[in-house]
């Protein structure tokens, strides 16, 4: 089974759980799915995006875009696999960069317009997209509402910047997937996947809207 991202993964472990399983696009180790990335053992092997990992670069690349920030808020998923992963990952970076962070959750469409609007209330000046596929297929509603605040926004995939986002950074997923071809190819002859060490990304992507940067 090829499977992305990492919450699909999980789901193919449950219900095959004696299948090979290739992740084509996730954080096998940030969500617990392996326990190396050299030495996967079990059924899953792949590539991982280290999303969690590149999320504390969200912070770094607003602040060289906007250095007044001082306080910065961050949106994210609290269901997917890699939540506490990736809060801890945002605390780090605000740490380092010794900003004020503030955090909300949305776990439902509905919860995305209380959230952001608590996130107002607080008085944050920007916002940052903690990773969540879920969060990436309402990207336009949450574009509106930071348009209308007038924050800059960052994120991981490249399709936050192009419905309106400031900039995103992040693994080239295609290339992952193409990848993954090769793991199915080395399964197929009859490689263990526990056997085969789970590759990082080696192409990344920084994205900048310029039509959102001038506004």
């Amino acid at each position: 089974i090829v499977a992305a991202p990492s919450s699909a993964s999980r789901a193919a472990a449950n219900a095959a759980p004696q299948t090979p399983i290739v992740q084509a696009n996730g954080d096998p180790l940030a969500t617990g799915l392996v326990t190396s990335l050299a030495r996967p053992g079990g059924t899953i092997t792949g590539l991982s995006n280290i999303n969690v990992d590149l999320s504390e670069k969200l912070l770094e690349l607003l602040l060289a875009a906007a250095p007044k920030l001082r306080r910065v808020g961050f949106l994210a998923n609290p269901t997917t696999v890699q939540y506490g992963a990736a809060v801890r990952a945002a605390q780090r970076s605000i740490e380092r960069h010794r900003v004020e962070g503030r955090f909300a959750d949305a776990a439902r469409p509905e919860d995305i317009e209380p959230a952001i609007s608590r996130l107002a209330k607080e008085g944050i000046q920007a916002l940052v997209l903690l990773p969540s596929a879920w969060l990436g297929a309402e990207r336009q509603r949450v574009v509106r509402l930071v348009r209308a605040h007038r924050w800059p926004l960052a994120a991981g995939q490249r399709e936050w910047a192009e419905a309106g986002a400031l900039l995103t950074y992040g693994a080239d997923r295609t290339a992952l997937y193409r990848r993954s071809a090769y793991y199915v190819d080395r399964i197929l002859k009859g490689a263990k996947p526990g056997d085969l060490p789970i590759e990082q990304p080696t192409k990344f992507e920084l994205v900048v809207n310029a039509k959102t940067a001038k506004a």
